[in-house]
C-alpha cells in the first residue's frame, strides 16, 4: 500500500504539480520576492486599461474585466504550471462573450464559464496539455485573424462616437450600419481617438519601457475630466467601477441554459487551452523554461470557475502580459499574485477617477489589439507558402468572421486533418528492382545486389502505410503483370501501419501463398510488426509461420536457402521420374 501511495504521490508531482509549488520548493527568498513585486506591478499597470476594454468589448462592465483580472489572474498563476503567466481576460473571447450575452445575458456566461472550467481541469488530469500542440499552426492563425478582424469591427462605434441604437451583430451588417451612420460622428471621440493612438504609437516606438496603454488613457481621461468634453465614458456609460470586489455568489442553474450555451462554453474551454499554452510556450523559448502543461489546464480550470463567483468574465494566459512579466524580471508566479493585489489597490484608491476614462480612448486600444492578433506577417507568410496551408488559413478566417467561431475551427481542424492525410498518402513510395515487374508509369529502381535470373525480387516501402494511401499499393499489387518465385517486401522505411494497411497487406500475402510464391518480410518495425501480427491472426493466419527477417542481407540469405531447397526438391523430383520411367 505505501508503495502504491509513493508511486501516486510521484506521478501526480511529475505531471500536475503547480509551478508556484516547484519554484517555492528549489528555494525562495525576498530578493525575489522584491523582483515578483516589480514585475507585478509593471504587468498591472498593463493590465488595468486592457482588462476594462476587453471587458467593455465583451458586452460587459468594466469592472468585471478587474473582476477577472484580480481573481482568475490570481489563481492561475496559483495553480498552474508556468513560471511566467499572467491570466485574465484576453481578445480571443470577445466575440464568443459577447454573443453569450446578447442572446443569454450573464447567467448563460456564467454557466459557460462553469462549462469551461470543469472541461479544462478534465482535459488537465486527463493530460491532454500536451495534445494541443497538434492543433494546426494555420486553423490557429487563421482563427486568431478572425478574432481580431471581429474586435476591430466591435469597436468602430466607439471609437467615433456614432450615434446608433442597436448595432446588428453579424460582420457584414455591422459594417453596413457603420457606413449608414457615419455622419454621426463626434468630433470629441474622434480628436481622443487619434491622440490615443499617437501617444500610444510614439512611446512604443521612442519609450517602449513605458506603459504605453496606461499613458494613452491617462492623459485622455485628464483632458476629458478638465476640458469637460461630451463625450461616452465608462461614468456616463456604466456608472463607473466599485471599490471592492463583490461577495462570492454562486450562480443560479438553468439546465434550459445550460444546453444552450453548452458549445460556447466548450468554444471558451479550447480557447483557454490553446491561448494558455501558447503563451506557456513563448515564454518558455524567451526563458528556457520548461512549463507543465497538464497543471497549466487545471489552473485555467479553477481561475475561470472562481471568476463566475465574483461576477467575472472568461480568462486565460495573455501572450503579452505573460512576455512582459518576464521581461519585467520576474522569477516565479508570485509576480502574477501580486499583479492581482496591485489592481486590487487600484480599485480601492482610484476607481472614482475610472469613471471619467472616454470609450473611444479604449477602442484605440482595442483596435492595437485587434491589429496585433491579425498576424498580417504570418497570414502573408502562410499564403505564400503550401496551397493546404493557405486554403485552410483562409477558409478558417472567412468563417470565423462570416459565420461563427466554432464552425470555423471544426472545418479548419477537418480541412487540415484531410489535407495532412493527403500529403502523408504522396510520401508513400514503392520500389521495385525488377522494372519488368509493373507497368512502367509506376516507375522502379535498379538493386544490383539482387539476383533476377534466380526468381528473387525486392520490393521496398516507404512511409506510413495508412487508409490515406492504401488505394496506391492496392493498384501497384493489381498492376503486377508476373511474379517472381521469392518476393521480399522491404519495410524499413514504414513507421507505422493502420488496419486499412494492414488489411492489403494481409489479402497480398494470402493471394501470394496460393500461388506458391514466398513471401519474406524484411526489417519491420515495432508498430507495424504489432498491427500485422494482430491481422494475420484475426485472418487465421500464424504470424510464425510468415518469414521475417531484421535485415535485407539476411532476407537474401533466406531467398537463397528457399531457392536451394526448391532447387533441391526438383533434383529429387527428377531422380525419382527417372527411377520410374526405368521400371
Amino acid at each position: 500500500m505505501k508503495e502504491y501511495i509513493k508511486r501516486f504521490a510521484e506521478f501526480y508531482t511529475a505531471n500536475f504539480t503547480p509551478k508556484l509549488a516547484e519554484c517555492l520548493y528549489k528555494g525562495y527568498n525576498l530578493s525575489k520576492f522584491k523582483r515578483d513585486c516589480l514585475a507585478g506591478l509593471t504587468v498591472a499597470v498593463i493590465s488595468i486599461p486592457l482588462a476594462m476594454a476587453l471587458a467593455i468589448a465583451s458586452g460587459v462592465g468594466p469592472d468585471q474585466g478587474l473582476y477577472t483580472a484580480i481573481i482568475a489572474g490570481f489563481f492561475i498563476a496559483l495553480l498552474g504550471g508556468s513560471r511566467y503567466q499572467i491570466g485574465g481576460p484576453t481578445g480571443a473571447f470577445v466575440i464568443v462573450i459577447f454573443n453569450v450575452m446578447q442572446h443569454y445575458g450573464y447567467q448563460g456566461l456564467a454557466m459557460c464559464m462553469l462549462v469551461a472550467g470543469i472541461v479544462l481541469i478534465l482535459a488537465g488530469y486527463m493530460k491532454l496539455g500536451t495534445y494541443i500542440k497538434y492543433i494546426p499552426y494555420p486553423v490557429i492563425t487563421g482563427f486568431t485573424a478572425g478574432i481580431g478582424l471581429l474586435l476591430i469591427s466591435t469597436q468602430i462605434k466607439d471609437l467615433f462616437g456614432l450615434k446608433i441604437e442597436n448595432v446588428p451583430a453579424d460582420f457584414l451588417p455591422k459594417w453596413g450600419a457603420y457606413l449608414t451612420h457615419l455622419d454621426t460622428f463626434s468630433v470629441s471621440s474622434v480628436s481622443i481617438a487619434v491622440l490615443s493612438f499617437v501617444i500610444i504609437f510614439y512611446i512604443q516606438l521612442r519609450r517602449p519601457k513605458l506603459p504605453a496603454y496606461l499613458l494613452a488613457v491617462a492623459v485622455a481621461t485628464v483632458m476629458v475630466a478638465v476640458l469637460g468634453l461630451n463625450i461616452d465614458t465608462i461614468g456616463n456609460k456604466f456608472g463607473g467601477i466599485p471599490h471592492f470586489l463583490p461577495m462570492p455568489k454562486i450562480p443560479e442553474i438553468d439546465f434550459n441554459i445550460l444546453f444552450k450555451v453548452l458549445p460556447s462554453g466548450l468554444t471558451i474551454a479550447f480557447l483557454a487551452g490553446v491561448e494558455s499554452l501558447l503563451s506557456a510556450t513563448v515564454v518558455d523559448g524567451m526563458s528556457g523554461d520548461n512549463h507543465n502543461s497538464n497543471a497549466e489546464l487545471i489552473g485555467e480550470g479553477v481561475a475561470n470557475i472562481m471568476s463566475v463567483l465574483f461576477m467575472g468574465v472568461p480568462a486565460t494566459g495573455a501572450i503579452a502580459r505573460t512576455a512582459a512579466n518576464y521581461k519585467a524580471n520576474a522569477s516565479s508566479p508570485m509576480s502574477g499574485i501580486m499583479q492581482s493585489v496591485f489592481l486590487l489597490l487600484f480599485m480601492l484608491l482610484l476607481a472614482p477617477v475610472a469613471t471619467y476614462i472616454p470609450l473611444s480612448c479604449l477602442s484605440a486600444v482595442l483596435i492595437i489589439i485587434g491589429y496585433n492578433m491579425l498576424g498580417l506577417e504570418k497570414m502573408y507568410k502562410l499564403i505564400q507558402g503550401p496551397k493546404g496551408d493557405r486554403y485552410t488559413l483562409i477558409v478558417t478566417l472567412l468563417l470565423t468572421v462570416l459565420v461563427d467561431l466554432n464552425t470555423a475551427i471544426s472545418v479548419g481542424f477537418i480541412m487540415a486533418s484531410i489535407i495532412f492525410m493527403h500529403r502523408m498518402s504522396r510520401e508513400m513510395e514503392i520500389e521495385t528492382d525488377d522494372p519488368a515487374l509493373v507497368e512502367k508509369k509506376y516507375g522502379g529502381r535498379d538493386f544490383s545486389e539482387i539476383l533476377h535470373n534466380r526468381g528473387v525480387v525486392s520490393m521496398r516501402i516507404s512511409g506510413p502505410l495508412f487508409f490515406g494511401g492504401v488505394s496506391n499499393i492496392s493498384k501497384f499489387f493489381k498492376n503486377m503483370r508476373e511474379m517472381p518465385k521469392v518476393l521480399i517486401l522491404r519495410m524499413g522505411y514504414v513507421p507505422m501501419v493502420d488496419a486499412s494497411g494492414a488489411n492489403i497487406i494481409v489479402e497480398f500475402v494470402k493471394k501470394q501463398r496460393k500461388n506458391g510464391i514466398k513471401i519474406i518480410f524484411s526489417n519491420v518495425k515495432k508498430q507495424p510488426r504489432r498491427v500485422l501480427h494482430q491481422a494475420f491472426e484475426e485472418e487465421g493466419i500464424d504470424y510464425h509461420t510468415i518469414s521475417t527477417s531484421s535485415t535485407f542481407d539476411n532476407a537474401l540469405k533466406m531467398a537463397r536457402r528457399y531457392l536451394k531447397n526448391m532447387d533441391d526438391e526438383e533434383k529429387n523430383n527428377q531422380k525419382k521420374k527417372l527411377a520410374n520411367a526405368e521400371q
